[in-house]
């Protein structure tokens, strides 16, 4: 299977010019922030393995919050706008920019013309590079499914739904379902619509089997190499280690909780005008884009508490939610966690299915102890209790705070328009079904019913 891996570009946009290039990006849609895959200037469609891309000016509304809360010492009056070009996709992402400054330079050169140090006659895939952007962490759905994947299941799902009614037609109800499926599989194979699997890369692979194989070695070397008594002291010293520094953490968090100012007394909810624009931006798919930006509290504590954070949740995700299912959630596609300014900043973007409030909903009701983890170290986040409980629980105040921190993003594109989650997976559930070599009337029943 091919990874999917994503590209983050970020610049800092030229002094008055932010109002120019918002009027020039929204050219690019055929609906508020819903990108026309064929404009003229990116023409998101041409380019096979993006699954997902977007062009938001990143200008954080909440900055005087620092000053007011925090003092004149913690004020950044100079802080950047910055646009940001996101991007998802299979396979290596520096690959797929290469493309973009080949396909799309005329349009490119144009939109980043407006930022600071873009000189027209640059070379554009070495500027890119140069304002390339590392995630502090990333989260993928379904490790390895590539949009021709998801087209040619989805088109595959159509043809069997078109070949199935004809048979309910010309057949009546009374036919075996295993004569059913096997006409099934005779129609795919001549129409030629049979999908053929991407293999992954080599490199990818091995890289995946050390992970697997390193890890679990790690853990059991005292074992395998001092006996079992050696072991369990080593096991156990380590332990007495860690919950020392458990508790060596535990105090200055604790402190830093109850002494931070609790910047939502008197609350601050997000005006009706901002409220607006963000409404504009959403809902005319399936599927929505969110993009949210805020400052860190002042400190190295939030900072190096954050970098941690991230870290964790960069290297844990793929291991304990590979396959879709993000803590109960199964409604997110992708997303990442960006620092900005020296870490003095932070930048979240995702891609999820449905609206913008069950998408609240969801993390609030199922785990807002994840959100107090990624997220508690930002100006504004309602004050935690020992980092998991509290924060994000206090629901309606955590709502107020990430409307006023979500950015209304200016282009965004889907590759598979009208495909949720559900549907990509009930998808290859049906092509599995088609490849199988054997299965009993009860499964064939209940795949003919996914048609």
């Amino acid at each position: 299977m091919t990874p999917l891996t994503n590209f983050t570009v970020i610049a800092p946009i030229v002094h008055g010019k932010e109002d120019e290039l918002r009027t020039l990006l929204l050219t690019m849609n055929q609906a508020p922030a819903f990108a026309d895959p064929q404009n003229s200037l990116v023409p998101f469609g041409e380019f096979d393995g993006l699954h997902f891309a977007r062009f938001v000016i990143l200008k954080d509304e909440t900055l005087g919050d620092l000053e007011e809360f925090y003092g004149p010492e913690a004020a950044f009056p100079d802080a950047p706008v910055y646009l940001a070009f996101l991007g998802d996709c299979d396979g290596p992402p520096d690959a797929l920019l290469a493309d973009f400054a080949n396909l799309a330079a005329s349009g490119l050169r144009q939109i980043f013309s407006y930022c600071e140090g873009f000189d027209s006659k640059c070379d554009l895939l070495r500027w890119m590079r140069d304002h390339s952007v590392r995630p502090a962490a990333a989260y993928v759905n379904t490790i390895g499914r590539t949009v021709r994947q998801i087209r040619e299941e989805a088109e595959l799902t159509e043809r069997l739904a078109k070949s199935l009614a004809s048979l309910s037609v010309s057949n009546g109800l009374d036919v075996p379902p295993r004569q059913i499926r096997d006409e099934l599989i005779r129609a795919v194979r001549d129409s030629g619509a049979w999908p053929t699997p991407v293999p992954a890369p080599v490199a990818w692979q091995l890289r995946r089997l050390f992970f697997l194989v390193a890890a679990p070695l790690v853990i059991l070397l005292p074992l395998l190499t001092l006996g079992l008594a050696a072991a369990l002291f080593v096991y156990g010293a380590v332990l007495l280690l860690l919950g020392a520094v458990l508790v060596a953490f535990l105090i200055p968090l604790r402190r830093h909780e109850t002494t931070d100012p609790d910047v939502q007394k008197p609350p601050k909810p997000p005006s009706e005008e901002h409220l607006k624009l963000l409404g504009e931006r959403h809902d005319f798919d399936v599927t929505n884009q969110y993009s949210v930006m805020g400052s860190f509290k002042p400190g190295l504590f939030s900072q190096r508490l954050t970098t941690v954070l991230w870290w964790l949740i960069n290297f844990a995700s793929p291991i304990l939610y590979p396959s879709g299912n993000l803590a109960r959630i199964k409604t997110i596609h992708c997303a990442r966690w960006v620092f900005l300014d020296n870490k003095r900043r932070g930048f979240f973007a995702s891609n999820y299915d449905g609206s913008y409030e069950s998408y609240m909903d969801d993390f609030v009701n199922k785990v807002s102890f994840g959100l107090n983890l990624a997220f508690s170290q930002g100006l504004n986040y309602p004050q935690t209790r020992f980092l998991l409980w509290g924060g994000a629980q206090k629901e309606q105040q955590f709502k107020d705070i990430q409307r006023r921190h979500t950015l209304p993003t200016e282009v965004w594109y889907k590759a598979y328009p009208g495909l949720t989650l559900v549907d990509i997976a009930r998808n290859t559930r049906i092509r599995q079904g088609l490849e199988r070599q054997m299965m009993t009337d009860t499964e064939i029943r209940q795949w003919l019913a996914e048609i």
